[in-house]
């Protein structure tokens, strides 16, 4: 028994195994967007109904979908998780300052959701990074959600708004 033990009844960190965390055996579905839908996203996370039910009508569920889980919805959340879209989940629950998510993200290889995710998070490192390696509509987009995520946590903690998430 060592004398760090015997003094604080355990032993010293450097002592204690690491975590190692493997990499899921999952097929992830695609994250590739055209102008056009990242537009039309921005819009629909802006509050515009029309183009909302437009993505989700011609294909793209998973941003519709997705919205409502950047809106706290646990439908929404649900479905992401069911329907092949693990990582966006790991986005959302990332851009909400989750640090497993956002080691999950780092782990499956997903750098542009993790650094959106902890640009969303307010890490400036995250906004260097999509500076770098996004387009301007893409990082409009990461602003959006940004703006949107910041306004529900204000309504969380402003006493006025309490149970209002918009």
């Amino acid at each position: 028994m060592s004398w760090f033990k015997k003094i604080f009844g355990k032993e010293p960190l450097e002592n204690k195994k690491k975590v190692e965390v493997k990499k899921a055996d999952i097929a992830f579905a695609e994250f590739n967007y055209p102008t056009k839908i990242i537009l039309a996203w921005i819009k629909a996370l802006e509050g515009h109904q029309e183009l909302e039910q437009f993505l989700y009508e011609n294909g793209y569920q998973e941003i519709f979908f997705l919205n409502r889980a950047i809106n706290l919805k646990q439908d929404a959340r649900d479905w992401l998780l069911k329907n092949g879209y693990p990582h966006l989940m790991a986005f959302v629950n990332a851009a909400e300052g989750n640090e497993s998510a956002q080691h999950w993200l780092q782990v499956h290889g997903f750098e542009f959701l993790y650094n959106a995710a902890i640009a969303i998070d307010d890490d400036e490192a995250g906004f260097k990074w999509l500076n770098i390696h996004t387009d301007e509509f893409t990082f409009g987009l990461i602003k959006t959600i940004k703006k949107i995520k910041d306004q529900i946590e204000f309504n969380h903690n402003d006493m006025y708004s309490f149970g209002k998430d918009r």
